[in-house]
């Protein structure tokens, strides 16, 4: 892309556009306005995600509704008018310009002839996707950068079965958004879409619905009325949009003793309370833990703006937290659903657990205790999102939980993404069940490690910037292919897998064999120690990351294992990323 003359035409388009003029000026230099509109944002499985600001790279009005008219156009050529009048359900959560973007989106698919429901407020994530299944849309748009930082935003697509697109839709909505102009997608007044019924403006009608089959999901749910306003927490949804429908969902099942971190509670883009709104770092539970003590509570839980990532910490018995890990969470819920339904005798003979292949191999174990059939999908809560349609179209399996490291989970199949707001009822469903047999979440996760030895997972990311992040980060995984590790911190590796091949090398035998997952620019290794790791960039920023996962007899020993395999993997990359 010729960036400087897209540059020019902005800027021209910018003496009309006063809200343009104002992102303009803010690029001051050469260096800025070559980061802006050296490239076009990636559109692919997630949709759109990018530094909000002026610029073909970034995210803005020109944006979305060049994004919205190529989509427009796709459910109009692959789906015809049927699809058109099925519709789009949009959603938004607390970010900055969400609601202008949703509106935008909105009002450029009615311009197109595309049905339109808007909700009025902002939403969480799993809302929106069970409002396109509820609603029969055939797709759906979440405006949200999940947990990233303020300065970010995102255009999120689900198609009909209310989980997001897969790569080929994915990519046919790209082939039809650049046949599009950013200047020529004009949207509809707003009046005029409400008038002509090309948009509907929808609220808490479908919100009862959501709570209904969310609160269905409970596996003890006589015992969570019974004691549910026993359990003593803190919640905090970090200035997202998960206050609203994760008290409600909790009020509804009897959980009434819920402390809401009051400077996080109230929606606000700029998260001036923490670095980034992400449940996965600790500084974002520093103010849920000092309410916690005030208060007495054992339990903190936190949602990230759009409401799909949950963060648990629990208090250990000397008094100390302890924050949980998206794996410790994942297979502790997997344990509390199995266990609970063999002892009553309800535990489908056909049940299947589905996780990424970069989470915990300590849910394989309890699955294969309970004999439940257990999946791994590439990362991206769609590949779960995939079994549970497979699972209702052939009925081979009966779908109980998915759930990925990166701090997502779901139970049932109403919702089709991660979703934390029945992740935070079943976490309080868990805490009232073992709190009425003594125990509480601590000693569980203690058992479970008596019981399957202990498991350490860790990842590392590598955040770049701009164009020359990503070219280091496409130099190295090259590097990493031309060069494949044979054996890592002194364990041979036994299986190699390159999933841009689709292959997985039997190191032995020398045997290739397909590795049955789509295509992933990702390589997998698995180590005669029975450790594995997996290198992957992100695909929506310049970020490159690797997992490790190992287990041992004692926490010493898999600390230790995992300490050693991180450092070597992560000498390795560093010099890859120099």
């Amino acid at each position: 892309m010729d960036w400087q003359n897209e540059y020019s035409r902005w800027l021209e388009k910018g003496k009309e556009d006063p809200f343009l003029a104002e992102d303009m000026a803010l690029l001051t230099d050469d260096r800025s306005r070559e980061e802006a509109f050296y490239t076009e944002l990636e559109f692919g499985t997630a949709g759109l995600r990018g530094i909000i600001g002026a610029g073909t790279n970034r995210m803005n009005s020109y944006v979305v509704r060049r994004a919205s008219r190529g989509l427009a156009e796709m459910i109009i050529e692959t789906c015809g008018t049927e699809g058109a009048k099925r519709g789009v359900a949009i959603a938004y959560d607390s970010r900055r310009r969400s609601d202008l973007f949703a509106m935008e989106t909105a009002l450029t698919l009615c311009a197109s002839g595309v049905k339109c429901y808007l909700y009025t407020s902002l939403r969480s994530v799993p809302q929106l996707s069970f409002t396109v299944r509820h609603l029969n849309c055939i797709a759906g748009v979440v405006i949200t950068a999940s947990h990233n930082p303020p300065e970010y935003n995102g255009y999120k697509v689900y198609w009909e079965d209310g989980g997001q697109c897969a790569p080929e839709r994915a990519n046919k909505i790209l082939e039809c958004i650049r046949r599009f102009d950013y200047f020529t997608a004009e949207p509809m007044p707003y009046e005029r879409a409400l008038s002509s019924g090309l948009l509907t403006m929808i609220g808490n009608e479908v919100d009862e619905e959501y709570y209904k089959c969310t609160a269905s999901l409970l596996i003890h749910p006589e015992n969570l009325r019974e004691n549910g306003h026993k359990l003593n927490a803190v919640y905090t949804p970090l200035h997202g949009s998960g206050c609203v429908p994760v008290t409600e969902i909790l009020k509804r099942v009897g959980v009434t003793n819920i402390h809401i971190v009051p400077e996080q509670e109230a929606p606000d883009g700029d998260f001036p309370t923490v670095k980034a709104p992400n449940p996965e770092d600790p500084n974002a539970f520093t103010l849920a833990k000092a309410l916690a003590d005030k208060v007495g509570a054992d339990l903190i839980f936190a949602t990230d703006p759009d409401s799909d990532r949950l963060g648990v910490v629990v208090r250990k018995p000397g008094g100390e937290f302890m924050q949980l890990t998206g794996n410790r969470t994942g297979a502790l819920l997997t344990h509390y659903i199995l266990s609970s339904l063999a002892e009553e005798g309800r535990l489908p003979a056909n049940g299947l657990v589905v996780k990424s292949f970069v989470s915990t191999t300590l849910a394989d174990a309890i699955c294969e205790k309970y004999g439940v059939a257990h999946k791994d999908v590439l990362t991206g809560f769609r590949f779960i999102s995939e079994w549970i349609e497979h699972c209702e179209r052939t009925h081979e399996y009966e779908f109980l939980f998915g759930f990925e490291e990166s701090y997502g989970c779901l139970a049932g199949s109403y919702s089709r993404d991660k979703d934390a707001v029945c992740a935070s009822m079943l976490v309080c469903d868990a805490a009232a069940y073992y709190m009425s047999r003594g125990k509480t979440l601590y000693d569980v996760l203690s058992e479970l490690d008596a019981e399957y030895g202990h498991y350490v997972e860790t990842v590392k990311s590598y955040s770049l910037s701009g164009k020359e992040g990503m070219e280091k980060i496409a130099a190295a995984m090259r590097m990493l292919r031309e060069e494949p590790m044979d054996a890592i911190a002194g364990s041979r590796v036994t299986v190699y897998e390159d999933h841009a091949q689709q292959s997985s090398l039997d190191t032995a035998s020398g045997a290739v064999s397909p590795t049955g997952l789509p295509k992933a620019n990702a390589l997998r290794y698995r180590l005669e120690n029975g450790a594995w790791a997996v290198v992957r960039p992100s695909g929506t920023e310049p970020k490159l990351k690797f997992y490790v996962g190992v287990s041992a007899g004692s926490a010493e020993e898999a600390e230790a294992l995992s300490n050693e395999v991180t450092a070597f993997i992560d000498g390795r990359i560093s010099l890859l990323l120099k």
